[in-house]
């Protein structure tokens, strides 16, 4: 639902048409704004309260036939509108009531053609629209970006586009960025003046935008190629490809459409990056009427913890047992569901029966009972193959969604897969978790039954490597999950500072402190977010347990209170009557003082989970305490190395 204020104008103070062929278009609030000019490419800056930040870039599309967009561009007309409206999310990652306020120039070209510039008060954003009927191809999309001399990017590098798009990211000067190095997306870039995060959204029936270097300020846009074979890697795999033939072209296109926005948020506040909302904003609406089914929660995960369950009469394993102890425990904690990861299918082709050690309909009938949901995870290669069968048999036994892995693609073929699982199981009322995927691109509002999105460098990596660090945790919430929300999978018990950290696969550990994983789950945005460890430890850490489920996976206000991008983060966020804080440090103690003047008048009660006074030598060590607040009072947050720090606040 919208609720709509739209004001039309053939000219604004936003906007000034500086010749026939040169514009500049004003945010609403006048702090940004977007010099567009039309000479032999279309070319565009951007300045933040009057200083350059993003400089000449070149935007056009390279066709095999017809008119290409933006090479020597004639304007036919343009019009401009400003609007402002609220959207109403049907699952609020972030906020309830999104404020939608924008300039738009739009131009019209010969050759049938529309360029949309939109300044937004925390950045812009570009998008082509073909007005032709033609079926041709894309051959290449132009995308060049400059930067002022000196700036840097945290480059979340690829060594191939064939990718989880799961990364680190690496301090770069930007000229130091060679033609041979590319990263996906989203990626940030720092130049002197401000901060800037590319990404894209509304990502239908194209490919992903890859971004590499030239040894200079300026980048340019990467696609993979439109594939026309693709097999199984040594003819075997279940889940490895190899693309053994692409077109020369990355895109086939029907006529009429629009194609994907490039979104830039542009801040000089660190807090702004946590808090825009503009890949949601541009994405397209919602295309079902019916989602009332569509429920967020936590989710008791297995694969993580290798299903070590201890304490018991029965071996643990992937059998029927097993499982049913994951049922009791979510249900006693009031979890929504529990995945089935690998293994509880008969093989991992053969997806439309299950392993005879594990009775799938029965767990969905014992977790019914128990008021718990079953989310099965299914790989993507079988699944594409047989893709109705294969939906339409989990709905018929009672399974509620789908976790979804090894894509590793972007190509157009891909993202269409994308949205045909999801449309399918919109239609059948499943919820989909994308895993071994790229980064949400705003499918996510147009089938919000997309309630998450992996593509991120998460818990899992505990297992086999030491690189999650802390610095790393409070450098996402600035970069992948600007994009939209992700699959973390926080909740680790075993917790280590660096020295004490071993790599196990089957017993892993995290890096950072108890408080930290616990305030991952105010600071991470995941609808559908997992609770990683084993119930076994779970019901040893109870009182952790009790202050986790405490915890809403939806929100209805996000205030980003303090921030530093790969240094710390504190926020709030409201979710009816409550509000929950988190933060959480580098390797770096960190002490800061947070104000409490986004409550409401009255007395509080807040609830504080905190690194304990031995946490810099033990990291599981930790307090909880409950003191009394109101909207005048400060707290100040004391983190060990690594640490953490959450709260939940309650009207008296």
């Amino acid at each position: 639902m919208k609720k709509r204020l739209l004001i039309l104008c053939g000219l604004l103070l936003s906007v000034y048409q500086a010749s026939s062929q040169t514009y500049e278009v004003k945010s609403p609030d006048g702090s940004i704004q977007i010099k567009i000019n039309n000479s032999d490419k279309v070319s565009w800056s951007a300045s933040l309260n009057g200083n350059l930040i993003i400089e000449n870039a070149e935007a056009g599309m390279d066709f095999s036939s017809g008119t290409d967009f933006g090479f020597k561009p004639k304007v036919k007309k343009h019009t401009v509108k400003s609007v402002s409206e609220t959207i109403y999310p049907v699952v609020s990652h972030k906020d309830s009531e999104i404020k939608d306020e924008y300039t738009e120039l739009s131009i019209l070209y010969h050759g049938n053609y529309k360029l949309n510039f939109r300044a937004y008060n925390d950045g812009v954003a570009y998008q082509f629209i073909d007005d032709a009927k033609a079926k041709r191809n894309v051959i290449s999309e132009e995308v060049k970006l400059n930067f002022p001399e000196g700036s840097k990017s945290l480059f979340p590098i690829e060594e191939s586009m064939y990718s989880h798009n799961e990364c680190y990211y690496l301090d770069k000067n930007i000229k130091n960025i060679s033609s041979k190095e590319f990263c996906s997306l989203p990626v940030l870039f720092i130049t002197d003046k401000a901060k800037v995060l590319f990404t894209e959204t509304a990502l239908h029936d194209y490919p992903g935008l890859f971004l590499k270097g030239n040894g200079n300020n300026t980048l340019d846009a990467m696609f993979p190629k439109y594939v026309l074979e693709a097999v199984a890697k040594n003819g075997n795999s279940d889940r490895v490809q190899t693309i053994t033939k692409e077109a020369d072209y990355i895109a086939e296109t029907t006529g009429k459409r629009d194609f994907p926005w490039r979104v830039f948020v542009i801040t000089d506040d660190d807090r702004k990056l946590v808090e825009s909302n503009l890949t949601y904003q541009l994405a397209k609406p919602a295309a079902i009427k019916n989602t009332e089914w569509i429920k967020p929660g936590k989710v008791a995960w297995d694969w993580y913890n290798a299903n070590n369950i201890y304490g018991v009469d029965f071996k643990s394993g992937l059998n029927t047992d097993t499982y049913k102890y994951y049922i009791d425990f979510a249900s006693k904690n009031k979890i929504e569901y529990v995945i089935l990861d690998e293994g509880w299918t008969k093989s991992t082709t053969d997806i439309l029966h299950f392993n005879p050690n594990m009775d799938v309909k029965e767990l969905i009938r014992y977790g019914k009972e128990k008021g718990v949901g079953i989310i099965l995870w299914v790989l993507w290669k079988p699944l594409d193959e047989n893709l109705n069968e294969i939906l339409e048999t989990y709905k018929s036994w009672g399974a509620k969604g789908i976790k979804i892995d090894y894509m590793q693609r972007n190509d157009q073929y891909m993202v269409n897969s994308y949205e045909q699982i999801a449309k399918e199981c919109a239609r059948l009322e499943l919820l989909v978790d994308f895993h071994g995927a790229f980064k949400p691109s705003g499918l996510r509002r147009t089938y919000p039954n997309v309630i998450n999105y992996e593509g991120v460098k998460g818990n899992e990596n505990n297992k086999w490597s030491n690189e999650n660090t802390p610095e790393h945790n409070v450098t996402l919430p600035f970069i992948r999950m600007v994009a939209g929300p992700m699959d973390y999978t926080p909740g680790a018990m075993s917790n280590r500072q660096g020295k004490n950290f071993a790599i196990s696969f089957d017993r892993p550990s995290s890096l950072g402190t108890r408080a930290h994983q616990v305030s991952m789950y105010v600071i991470y945005e995941a609808p559908l977010q997992m609770m990683c460890e084993s119930p076994s430890r779970y019901y040893e850490e109870q009182e952790t347990v009790d202050f986790m489920t405490q915890i809403p996976t939806t929100w209805d206000k996000t205030h980003v209170l303090e921030a530093s991008v790969g240094n710390y983060i504190a926020l709030a966020r409201k979710k009816e009557d409550k509000w929950y804080m988190g933060a959480m440090t580098d390797w770096d103690e960190r002490t800061l003082d947070l104000d409490l003047s986004f409550l409401e008048e009255g007395n509080y009660k807040m609830e504080i989970f905190k690194d304990g006074v031995n946490a810099n030598k033990f990291a599981e060590d930790y307090k909880v305490e409950t003191i009394d607040v109101t909207k005048n009072s400060k707290v100040t947050v004391k983190m060990a190395k690594g640490g953490g720090w959450a709260a939940i606040i309650t009207k008296k």
